[in-house]
């Protein structure tokens, strides 16, 4: 072959290299629509239901508020506040950490306080709930779960009317409600063994199989690596596992959030670790499914949000907020990019967001 035909060959997979990459990235771009929190809400989480409802939570200067959308996005319910007879104490606020629904579409709601910064009674620095039952205009009256000094609050539901709460309290914790939310069992230890960055956080979900599914962060010998539990709630058995490979060691708690959600039989896990943002597809038994964790262009500020959400052909979109920007990058099933990340400015330090009935990833900012 002469230097000339090497020449045009050259070109010629050059420019076939180019224009995969700009389809990539405009293809990457197509499937993610970014839009507006509804009223004055800063986006906290977004979950479906078994209809298809999107339900949004946010915060807001007046406190935790609630939105829903039943035509994909393209408008939303009139906001409404989450709080219900809570008490209003001079100084007092509260602040949305964490939202599930349940399949049949009752929402639940994770709030805080700075209860402990009113220097107030402790057992007014947990984990407060409310719910709100479908068809219902209003939310439940304000519930304190644990009545104790705690943070890291996570919940997850279930089709069969199971909701738990996590939280931290230099262990793991959880109290399990088996009616919808109406009422929560007594504070259980889930396992003494486990000796989490009381800083970090919790984020849970109930996997195919049942058993209930914590993401969390260890703090032996200060290697703060992520892990996996899994609880199976019907004969209390408690199995554990590394979900993260880069390890990460450091005398004080890095103060991050994570999550993980429900992925076919498995799950899709998001963490940070030593700033840049990873993500991993695990097996039913918290297995790596990808020979590594995939890096992300992502970083993480202190306790700011990031998400994993999959499409049915197993496109994934890992998406974070730092600086007052909402960043995100799409991948194909393997977990090679597709195209460039891309970002829009955001407020609050949350991130929410949901997978349509029509496949499409939709942001809020």
């Amino acid at each position: 072959m002469n230097q000339k035909s090497i020449s045009r060959k050259f070109l010629s997979c050059m420019v076939l290299g180019m224009l995969i990459m700009l389809t990539n990235s405009s293809m990457a771009k197509d499937l993610v629509r970014v839009c507006d929190a509804p009223g004055t809400g800063q986006p906290l989480a977004a979950k479906t239901d078994a209809k298809g409802v999107i339900h949004l939570v946010m915060n807001s200067p007046e406190g935790p508020l609630y939105s829903s959308s039943v035509d994909n996005g393209q408008s939303f319910s009139t906001p409404v506040s989450v709080l219900v007879d809570a008490p209003m104490k001079p100084g007092l606020e509260y602040l949305a950490w964490d939202m599930t629904v349940s399949p049949d579409g009752h929402v639940h709601v994770a709030m805080g306080t700075n209860a402990w910064k009113l220097k107030l009674p402790k057992d007014e620095w947990g984990f407060f709930y409310a719910r709100l039952a479908p068809g219902h205009s209003s939310f439940s009256k304000l519930q304190n779960i644990n009545h104790q000094p705690s943070e890291g609050f996570s919940l997850a539901a279930n089709k069969n009317g199971d909701v738990t709460a996590c939280w931290l309290a230099e262990k793991l914790y959880a109290n399990v409600s088996h009616d919808n939310g109406l009422t929560f069992g007594k504070t259980i230890e889930i396992n003494p063994e486990i000796n989490p960055c009381n800083c970090c956080t919790t984020s849970a979900t109930y996997g195919a199989d049942g058993r209930l599914a914590i993401l969390y962060r260890e703090e032996t010998r200060n290697e703060r690596d992520m892990h996996l539990v899994l609880w199976n709630q019907k004969d209390h058995s408690v199995t554990r596992s590394l979900v993260s490979q880069e390890s990460w060691t450091i005398d004080a708690c890095p103060m991050t959030y994570y999550s993980i959600t429900p992925d076919g039989n498995g799950y899709l896990a998001v963490w940070p670790t030593k700033g840049p943002i990873y993500f991993n597809r695990l097996s039913a038994d918290g297995k790596l499914m990808m020979p590594r964790e995939v890096k992300t262009p992502g970083t993480t500020g202190m306790r700011t949000g990031m998400i994993g959400l999959q499409t049915a052909d197993e496109s994934t979109l890992v998406a974070w907020v730092k600086d007052e920007k909402i960043g995100w990058q799409a991948y194909d099933s393997s977990g090679v990019a597709l195209g460039s990340s891309h970002s829009e400015s955001s407020s609050g330090k949350g991130v929410a967001g949901v997978v349509t009935t029509s496949g499409e990833f939709l942001l809020f900012r």
